[in-house]
């Protein structure tokens, strides 16, 4: 159900920004760092956009990246203390049963 949501939202902000794009069709002058050049502004509008959802993309892959990592390390930290706190188990089992025993001798 939150996929759906998120992709209505989606949905709706794209045609929200294709209307606003195709309403401003002036040339606008650019400026750049070595020039300028007149640009139509829906392709600025456009571009814009497009930049801000690949820095967006860009920043929650590599949150996702650094939060798997995060879970792989953990999953081993648990599996290695599991492990530890298994094998205390059987050692105390063994302590006990052997206790058991030599209380009936």
């Amino acid at each position: 159900m939150k996929f759906q949501w998120t992709l209505l939202l989606g949905l709706a902000f794209a045609l929200i920004v294709a209307v606003f794009a195709v309403i401003n069709v002036d040339p606008v002058t650019v400026n750049y760092l070595f020039g300028e050049s007149e640009w139509p502004l829906i392709l600025v509008i456009l571009g814009s956009v497009l930049m801000g959802g690949i820095i967006v993309g860009s920043v929650g892959l590599f949150r996702m990246f650094v939060l798997q990592r995060e879970v792989k390390s953990l999953r081993k930290k648990n599996n290695s203390l599991e492990e530890q706190l298994s094998q205390k188990g059987t050692a105390q089992e063994e302590t006990t049963h052997e206790q058991q025993i030599e209380d009936i001798h």
